[in-house]
C-alpha cells in the first residue's frame, strides 16, 4: 500500500481512532520512557549509596583506638653513663654507679665451707691458694640483693692488695698477722666477725663454716659508719656490643666474608677454647676445670674431682638469719670471663700459710667469647688496678659480666 492510500484511509476512521498513536510512534516513544526509568533509579542507587557511607563513616559510632606509648629509646652517651665499673654490664638504675662495694672473704675447703652462698651474684671474684694448698675467694659484690651470703672466713694480705682498688668494706672473720696489721693501719672499711652484723648457721656438716651475713645486715654497716658509695677501680671493659661482634662465633662469621688477602699469619688466629684446667697444685679437689658454653657464652666451672662446682642462689629479699639450706638453690658456678694470673707463691715463715706476690708483673691467659688470649698482667701499687696488658703492651678489654680472676702458683699450670 503506497503512502497517500494509507493516509486516505486514516482519514475515514473514527476520531477515537484516528488520534490513536501508531505503531512506529510506540515504537520510537517506548525507549526514550525507560531510558528516563533507568537514569532515575541509577541516580537514587547513587543517593542510597552516599548515605551509607556518610553513616559508616561519619555518623555512626566509631570504637576506641588505644594509643601505643612506645619506649624512649635511649642515647649512647646515657648507655655509657650506666655500665657498672665492676662488671661492665649496663645498670637499670644510673644511681647506682657509686653504691658501696664489699669483699667478702669466703672459703673454698672441703671441711664444710661447700656449696658457697651468693657468689653467682659477684662481680669480680679473686681465687687463690690460701694455706696448705687450700684456695679460698674474695668476692667482690656491688649494692648486694643475695638474702644470705658467705661462708666468711679470714684474711690474708694479698687478698687485701686485691681488694683495695674496688674502695670496699672488708668483710671476714679474723686473718693473718699481717694483713690485719695492713687493714688497722690503712684505714680500711672494716667489718670483722660481729654478731651484729652476722650471724652462725644451724645446719649441719658446716662445722666452723658456718658464719654468714645478709645483704640488708652488710648495708645497715655501711649506713651505720657513714659509707655511703665506693669510688672502684674498675678493668678496662668491651661494651656489650664490642663484647658481641668479639664472639668465637661472630668472629668465624665475619671471617668467612672476607674477600681480601691478607698478608697476616692465619696461624696466629686463636681457635675456639672450649675446655681450660687450671691446677694450683696437687690437690685435685682444689684444682679447676672449666667448659666452654657457646649458647650462653659462659664458662662451667667444676673440680678437677670430677664434681660441678655448685652454689646456693638465694632470693633477693630480707629473709632474716636463715639457714642457706632452707631458702636458696643450687646452681652451677658460670662466669663470663676467666682470667689466670702467673704468680710468684711460697709458703710463710709458718710453713703453713701462703705468701703470694701480688704486686709487679707476670703472665696471664685471658679466656673470653669463647678464645683465649695471652698477655700478662700488671700492678703497680696496692692502691692500682691490675691491668692486663697484650704481647704488644697493649691493655686487654674484658667482656662485661663476672670475672673470676685465679692466682696460679708458678709451680702450677694453665691447660687448654
Amino acid at each position: 500500500m503506497d503512502k497517500k492510500t494509507e493516509l486516505d484511509l486514516r482519514e475515514s476512521l473514527p476520531p477515537e481512532v484516528k488520534n490513536a498513536p501508531s505503531d512506529t510512534e510506540n515504537v520510537i516513544k517506548k525507549p526514550k520512557r525507560t531510558w528516563l526509568v533507568f537514569l532515575i533509579a541509577g541516580l537514587l542507587a547513587l543517593v542510597a549509596g552516599m548515605g551509607c557511607l556518610l553513616w559508616v563513616f561519619l555518623l555512626k559510632p566509631q570504637p576506641e583506638i588505644a594509643l601505643v606509648d612506645y619506649p624512649t629509646v635511649p642515647t649512647a652517651k646515657d648507655e655509657a653513663a650506666a655500665y657498672s665499673a665492676l662488671t661492665g654490664q649496663p645498670l637499670a638504675d644510673a644511681s647506682k654507679l657509686n653504691a658501696p662495694t664489699y669483699c667478702i672473704q669466703t672459703p673454698n675447703g672441703t671441711d664444710g665451707a661447700r656449696p658457697q652462698v651468693g657468689l653467682t651474684t659477684a662481680g669480680v671474684i679473686f681465687e687463690a691458694i690460701a694455706e696448705a694448698g687450700i684456695t679460698r675467694f674474695a668476692a667482690i659484690y656491688q649494692d648486694p640483693t643475695s638474702a644470705v651470703i658467705g661462708p666468711i672466713r679470714s684474711l690474708r694480705i694479698y687478698y687485701l692488695q686485691w681488694d683495695t682498688p674496688f674502695d670496699c668494706t672488708i668483710v671476714h672473720a679474723g686473718g693473718s698477722g699481717d694483713a690485719l696489721e695492713a687493714l688497722w693501719a690503712g684505714g680500711y672499711r672494716d667489718l670483722t666477725e660481729n654478731y651484729a652484723y652476722m650471724y652462725r648457721g644451724t645446719a649441719g656438716g658446716r662445722l666452723w663454716n658456718n658464719l654468714f651475713t645478709t645483704s640488708e645486715y652488710l648495708k645497715q654497716f655501711n649506713s651505720n659508719n657513714g659509707y655511703n658509695e665506693s669510688n672502684i677501680k674498675g678493668f678496662a671493659r668491651m661494651t656489650p656490643e664490642e663484647s658481641k661482634k668479639s664472639r668465637v662465633d661472630s668472629l668465624v662469621t665475619e671471617r668467612l666474608s672476607i674477600t681480601t688477602p691478607t698478608a697476616k699469619n692465619t696461624a696466629e688466629l686463636q681457635p675456639r677454647v672450649t675446655e681450660i684446667g687450671l691446677r694450683f697444685g696437687g690437690y685435685y679437689s682444689f684444682n679447676v676445670d672449666y667448659k666452654y658454653d657457646l649458647a650462653s657464652n659462659r664458662y662451667l666451672r667444676s673440680y678437677e674431682s670430677g664434681y660441678s662446682h655448685d652454689v646456693y642462689s638465694c632470693p633477693d629479699q630480707d629473709l632474716g638469719e636463715r639457714n642457706p639450706e632452707e631458702v636458696c638453690e643450687l646452681t652451677q658456678m658460670a662466669p663470663d670471663v676467666v682470667i689466670t694470673m702467673v704468680v710468684s707463691e711460697h709458703r710463710a715463715s709458718d710453713n703453713y700459710h701462703e705468701d703470694i706476690a701480688a704486686i709487679g708483673a707476670g703472665e696471664a691467659y685471658i679466656f673470653q667469647n669463647g678464645l683465649v688470649q695471652k698477655g700478662t698482667w700488671n700492678k703497680a701499687s696496692t692502691e692500682e688496678q691490675i691491668r692486663f696488658l697484650d704481647e704488644n703492651g697493649a691493655e686487654i678489654k674484658l667482656a662485661p659480666g663476672q670475672t673470676i680472676i685465679s692466682a696460679v702458683p708458678e709451680y702450677g699450670s694453665v691447660d687448654f
